[in-house]
């Protein structure tokens, strides 16, 4: 494996985890008030806008990282749809 692709997939490692506090405060509080669905939406787009390019030609670290932020930013946006705040 060459220097330069170990580094792409250290890249796609630490791009991906990321999105796991976030995840995972969420999951906890069973808030998401303050997420931004336009950022969730943005983040979803880009993350399929990047497989599409990435899939046909193999590269690895772009399919790993966006597929891992695929899942994570799709969590988000569940959360953010089923975690409503009780009304005041």
């Amino acid at each position: 494996m060459e220097f330069t692709e170990i580094m792409g997939l250290v890249g796609a490692f630490l791009s991906s985890i990321t999105f796991i506090p976030q995840v995972v405060l969420t999951w906890k509080t069973k808030s998401a008030k303050d997420l931004s669905m336009n950022m969730l939406l943005i983040i979803l787009t880009s993350t399929i806008v990047w497989l599409v390019y990435a899939i046909p030609q193999n590269l690895l670290p772009v399919i790993i990282a966006n597929s891992i932020i695929l899942v994570l930013s799709s969590w988000l946006i569940y959360f953010k749809l089923t975690h409503k705040e009780p009304a005041n």
